[in-house]
């Protein structure tokens, strides 16, 4: 079992553990109304989004974590706005600002002739260079993302079934809205510098649509994203010292292999029940727990 063990007994791979089982927790907060609202084209400009804001950072010697915290401050900003503007769909104010805010990054990169790391490291990440300090801030993340789950959890809701009903539940939609911009935001910022933007949504959408099969209820698919999220850093990390691969995308690939292990499973287990049960094959959901996520959930 020494294979099993070796890797976690280094300091810096017990603190790349640490820091991913925090970032998984924060993702299964965020990427669970992500994978509900079909929100993945969002999260994907949102945290390439943040290269602007890390590139300025970066030449003015300054903190990436504040660049991208403002950087995410405009995408939320920005898509809150255009979101109200009638005559523009959401994917194209998205679009629009995934675009402009992009090529505003490369530009500013373009002015550095040393920025070929640094751009490295914010697209892919370092999960082993992850410092004490860095710990500290997921912690406080993550507190954070809990508060804001609790607090918003019946408007989010509401939201990813009804936006008719949460309106007429006196919810506003659209605070409801900005806020979970907010909390998306939150976990892309928190997670960049640990697997990079390009590798964040492996983290934020494969747990949490790996675990909807097998969760009966939203809260159920948190836990259960978590959990996996968990299982994918400790495997990633353990994949990565032992075949000389890099962490971060190590962790992200095998957090999509648990995506597409769980539908297949998913997929098994629902053909045996309608096998059971003398219904065709391809009858019924193919999440078959997806339905009980009503609403109604407090």
């Amino acid at each position: 079992m020494e294979w099993l063990t070796a890797p976690f007994e280094v300091a810096f791979v017990q603190r790349a553990l640490w820091a991913g089982i925090l970032v998984s927790a924060i993702c299964a907060l965020a990427g669970t109304w992500v994978v509900l609202r079909g929100m993945a084209f969002l999260g994907d400009a949102m945290s390439h989004g943040l290269l602007p804001g890390v590139a300025v950072a970066a030449l003015l010697g300054g903190n990436l974590l504040v660049g991208a915290v403002v950087s995410a401050a405009v995408m939320t900003a920005g898509v809150t706005a255009l979101g109200r503007t009638p005559r523009l769909s959401q994917d194209t104010g998205i679009g629009l600002l995934f675009v402009g805010m992009l090529s505003l990054g490369v530009i500013v990169v373009s002015r550095s002739q040393s920025f070929a790391v640094d751009l490295t490291g914010f697209l892919f990440g370092d999960v082993l260079a992850v410092r004490e300090s860095d710990l500290v801030l997921l912690g406080a993340a993550l507190l954070l993302a809990l508060v804001v789950s609790a607090l918003g959890h019946r408007a989010f809701l509401a939201l990813a079934f009804d936006e008719r009903k949460a309106r007429t539940l006196g919810l506003r939609p659209r605070t409801a809205h900005a806020v979970l911009l907010g909390l998306l935001a939150l976990a892309i910022v928190a997670s960049f510098h640990i697997v990079g933007t390009l590798l964040v949504l492996g983290l934020l959408i494969a747990p949490p649509a790996a675990a909807l099969p097998w969760a009966r209820g939203v809260r159920g698919v948190m836990v259960l994203a978590a959990a996996l999220g968990a299982t994918a850093t400790f495997g990633g990390l353990l994949l990565s010292w032992h075949l000389s691969t890099a962490a971060g995308a190590t962790v992200s690939a095998l957090a999509v292999s648990l995506f597409f292990l769980s539908h297949l499973a998913s997929g098994i287990r629902h053909r045996r029940r309608a096998r059971r049960d003398g219904l065709p094959a391809d009858a019924g959901p193919f999440t078959p727990h997806a339905p009980t996520i009503r609403p109604n959930e407090t």
